[in-house]
């Protein structure tokens, strides 16, 4: 079978990291060029250690995918066969405080890596096996009641410049295929977890502040619901609609395991009591501190996946309660990339963002 050769945007952060690593274990034909600007949640050190011969088909660029002139030279000189589009600024919270790095990155970026791919596809006679994969999120779709579920029909309707941001992204890919027919694919996932996630994000934070014994801040009354979705079924996924999904579609990827924060919360205490030999009054979840929302709060994602599952037949392997505790023991046993990860930028915008709540 003939190398494929794709490049990867964001391949330093959370999911293009797990992305990386599981497709090249598991694509032996495919290559991957990641390209990633590193800002503070890209780290390099993410893809270090693979075996011989996974990191014979990774290279690593350091670059903005808002430089039209690198773009250019890297689709020249490597030809690529698909783009999976991770870069994102991806942060509710920091979109809040500073909105501009979300419009710079996640709809001038995506404007400017669909314009190189255009350029590239029309050049190669317009390939009918290229791919343009668009990562996006439930988020754009804003929020739900107590009962449904998004699906790829729902309008959107975005609540945080984040979501904002992304739906803007996700209208510009879906415009490319409409007026020029290039061959895109979108997909919105639920929340995601597993390793190698930034500790900004709720099931990290929540991990370290209650093995370092700090106050577990809790968003108003802690009953806003998410889908959780493993990083590793997410990645899944993610093959399967590059492979064998229809140009032009959109398709949803959930992982059917709604949990209010708070309960998620209370399982991490629990397993963290276990493994730190915690109990009774001693118990983690004394650090609990309910504190002001977050202007927008979503209060319930819930993603339907029958699309994804009927026609391309993927559905998640790992259940919520079994891959929580995987992922907990992965933060336990990867103390080094956690202090490699919490720099001043880190501890700067903890406190920026909670001190006064």
């Amino acid at each position: 079978m003939p190398l494929k050769k794709i490049l990867v945007t964001g391949g330093c952060g959370f999911i293009g990291t797990n992305f990386i690593r599981h497709t090249l274990e598991k694509k032996p034909y495919w290559s991957i060029l990641n390209l990633d600007a590193l800002t503070y949640a890209g780290n390099p050190a993410n893809l270090e250690s693979m075996p011989e011969d996974m990191a014979a088909r990774y290279m690593f660029v350091h670059g903005d995918i808002r430089d039209n002139e690198l773009l250019k030279r890297l689709f020249i000189k490597h030809n690529f066969d698909a783009v999976i589009h991770f870069a994102a600024e991806s942060h509710v919270d920091r979109s809040i405080l500073g909105p501009e790095a979300f419009v710079e990155t996640n709809v001038i970026g995506t404007f400017r890596l669909l314009d190189a791919s255009l350029k590239h596809w029309k050049a190669h006679g317009r390939h009918p096996e290229f791919r343009f994969l668009n990562v996006s999120t439930d988020e754009v779709y804003g929020s739900l009641g107590k009962t449904g579920y998004f699906t790829e029909k729902t309008p959107y309707d975005p609540s945080s410049p984040y979501s904002a941001s992304k739906a803007a992204a996700d209208h510009f890919v879906r415009a490319y295929f409409r007026t020029y027919g290039l061959p895109v694919l979108v997909t919105n996932s639920s929340n995601n977890y597993g390793p190698y996630q930034f500790p900004e994000k709720l099931i990290p934070l929540m991990i370290l502040n209650i093995v370092e014994s700090r106050p577990v801040p809790v968003y108003g009354d802690g009953k806003n619901v998410r889908d959780w979705l493993y990083v590793i079924d997410h990645c899944d996924a993610l093959i399967k609609v590059l492979e064998e999904g229809k140009p032009g579609e959109t398709y949803n990827i959930g992982g059917g395991e709604e949990r209010q924060n708070i309960e998620v919360i209370h399982n991490l205490c629990d397993i963290l009591d276990e493994r730190l030999g915690r109990a009774g009054k001693n118990s983690s979840r004394r650090f609990i501190q309910f504190v002001t929302d977050r202007p927008g709060h979503d209060r319930r994602y819930a993603i339907d996946s029958s699309k994804l599952n009927g026609e391309l037949g993927w559905k998640p392997e790992h259940s919520f309660e079994d891959a929580l505790e995987a992922t907990v023991d992965w933060y336990l046993r990867h103390n080094e990339w956690i202090k490699s990860v919490k720099t001043g930028e880190y501890r700067k915008w903890i406190e920026k963002n909670y001190h006064t709540r």
